[in-house]
């Protein structure tokens, strides 16, 4: 038996599972904005499409939407994240307090 007749096996690599990277599932969300924020908000992500901040008006609305509940978090329930809500949200006109 030569050596042309034996199959030689190649070390093989055990590699753990790993698990993808999940992304939390998006949503689409229909809200009110004054017309020239829109506008300016358009314009900055036309202007900074391209390499290296590649924006686009989700990404800005999600960090701006971030920031926002950070500091809303810090200035109204001492840093902590607000309760879970029990219901959904109603529309229309806010009530007053």
């Amino acid at each position: 038996m030569g050596t042309s007749d034996r199959q030689l096996d190649a070390p093989r690599l055990h590699l753990p599972d790993l698990e993808p990277e999940t992304k939390p599932a998006k949503v689409r969300a229909t809200l009110y904005l004054p017309a020239d924020l829109l506008d300016e908000a358009r314009d900055a992500v036309v202007c900074l499409a391209g390499y290296p901040a590649r924006m686009t008006l989700t990404k800005l609305a999600e960090r701006a939407f971030r920031r926002e509940i950070e500091q809303l978090k810090n200035d109204h329930n001492a840093g902590k994240d607000f309760p879970r809500r029990t219901e959904e949200l109603k529309g229309g006109r806010p009530i007053a307090a």
